[in-house]
């Protein structure tokens, strides 16, 4: 990029919006009127502008106030970033990186930007203390890391900016950090004044009760892996992708570098050759490559893993995939931010939601009362729909492509609590409800084929309906087991597969 190029750009970052200015406005009201030692907490979304925000503001600061600044971040890619924006906003600034040792020229710079770790253990060695802070901003706040460091200032103003102000730790809240939220602008608020682009979401259902949750309150990668790297789950991602997002620039959000790679064979073996694999054991030089090619191919597929969740801003992806499920908020909104910035050519984008995050937390552009949030972290988490309940209100709908091949049945509907309740008023045993469902499932494979191996084949594309049926029965019996639904789900498929045999007996008879 050459030096004109660099100017012009610091000048369109310089550009502040009116929404920006009012929050700037709002925050350095608070720096006026409280302690010197008061930590304030600032939520804007993913696109909203963070970084310009308080970049504007340690400019600000640092013209009034005789005190320096330290920015914090977590990776050393947003200290780079964070670095290039501020000098955009005429701050010198100078990154505390692993090679720094000790700050003899410290009173040349008045503001620094270090990572975490690298600040905590040049302060434990005292081999470098920054003198005089009077502002530190903390970004991605919502990382509970930043802890570490809070004691080495402890007359300094605390900003920290996080688009979602729950912690990452449940038992570290963020209340106990922070004395204050401030709430900038909503997602739905900056779409509509046109600063975010329109989201698009598709949800499909997905059974995760096989899915375990780790330590760290999220599902493990390993249960993760052996779920979406099956072949359904594979299958319902292609379909997803060739029905929503064929020719667009896509990213592909997994939880398991085995998942990542199995989505990478299985779009090469159905034709798909534009795509790509990332995760964080590529070398920064292979990473380099990839987003570059990423940002140059227009119908690109990107699969990965964690690595483009923060730090990573491309503008140009029209859609992005949850192939995994998630039970943390900030990483629902950081996943779908990768898609939300808007271009001249670029009104909206595509969510496909693979993992049931829509259903657990709501679209990307519902209102949420973050100050709740805040105050009470407690009480939304345990206030979040589980699995169990999420996939009671599974209501399948057979995807156009597939009732086309079952064109010549008028009525596939079937509704398993009607027919349950009404085999329970004739004193019926209930599995008269699967079998009236298999004899319906068997009549529309024969009557939209041409043969017995016609039939079968057929069988296999109502997977998902079969799923939903036996999920809708299970929770009519109550107090079943997941391997008793499994059970049913596979002694359900053979059975159909010998009623549509028997079915074309019956008509050679």
């Amino acid at each position: 990029m050459s030096k004109k190029d660099i100017l012009l750009e610091y000048e369109e970052k310089k550009k502040l919006y009116g929404y920006q200015l009012g929050d700037i406005d709002s925050i350095f009201e608070k720096i006026e009127k409280s302690p010197s030692n008061y930590h304030l907490l600032y939520q804007l979304p993913t696109g909203g502008g963070k970084t310009v925000i308080f970049s504007e503001i340690t400019r600000k600061y640092l013209e009034k106030y005789n005190k320096k600044v330290v920015v914090l971040t977590h990776r050393i890619e947003l200290c780079k970033q964070t670095s290039k924006m501020l000098k955009g906003f005429d701050v010198k600034n100078k990154i505390i990186n692993s090679n720094i040792k000790e700050l003899p020229d410290q009173d040349e710079y008045s503001c620094f930007v270090a990572m975490v770790e690298t600040l905590k253990n040049r302060l434990n060695d005292e081999k470098l203390h920054i003198d005089n802070v009077g502002l530190l901003i903390i970004d991605e706040a919502h990382f509970n890391s930043f802890r570490k460091l809070f004691h080495a200032f402890k007359n300094t103003f605390f900003l920290g900016v996080t688009a979602t102000p729950l912690s990452s730790n449940i038992k570290l809240p963020m209340k106990e950090n922070y004395q204050e939220l401030l709430v900038g602008s909503s997602i739905a608020t900056l779409i509509d004044k046109g600063y975010l682009a329109k989201a698009k979401t598709i949800s499909y259902d997905v059974g995760l009760t096989s899915l375990k949750v780790g330590i760290n309150g999220d599902y493990t990668v390993k249960s993760s892996d052996e779920l979406y790297s099956n072949m359904l789950m594979q299958e319902k991602l292609i379909q997803a992708y060739s029905t929503h997002s064929f020719g667009k620039k896509t990213l592909i959000f997994n939880n398991g570098i085995q998942t990542s790679l199995h989505v990478l064979d299985t779009f090469k073996e159905a034709g798909y050759e534009n795509i790509k694999h990332l995760d964080n054991t590529n070398t920064n030089e292979e990473r380099k490559e990839i987003l570059k090619w990423f940002k140059e191919t227009p119908d690109a597929i990107l699969t990965s893993v964690g690595i483009l969740t923060t730090g990573f801003d491309e503008p140009t992806v029209e859609t992005v995939i949850l192939n995994r499920a998630t039970k943390s908020l900030t990483l629902y909104f950081q996943m779908i931010g990768r898609g939300s910035r808007k271009l001249p050519h670029k009104e909206e984008f595509t969510i496909i939601d693979l993992g049931n995050n829509a259903a657990r937390f709501g679209l990307w552009t519902d209102k949420i009362d973050w100050q709740h949030i805040f105050k009470y972290p407690d009480q939304y988490i345990h206030n979040l729909k589980g699995d169990v309940e999420i996939e009671m209100h599974f209501s399948y709908k057979m995807p156009p492509e597939i009732r086309a091949k079952f064109n010549q049945t008028l009525e596939i509907d079937f509704d398993v609590e009607s027919e349950y309740k009404l085999a329970l008023s004739k004193n019926l045993r209930p599995k008269v409800v699967l079998d009236k469902s298999l004899d319906q499932h068997a009549t529309m494979c024969v009557e939209n084929s041409n043969s017995l191996y016609e039939a079968k084949i057929l069988s296999k594309l109502l997977v998902d309906d079969i799923e939903s049926r036996i999920r809708h029965y299970t929770n009519c019996l109550s107090n079943t087991t997941k391997n008793y639904r499994d059970w049913l789900i596979e002694d359900y498929k053979t059975k159909l597969l010998i009623g549509i045999g028997r079915k074309f007996r019956e008509l050679l008879d």
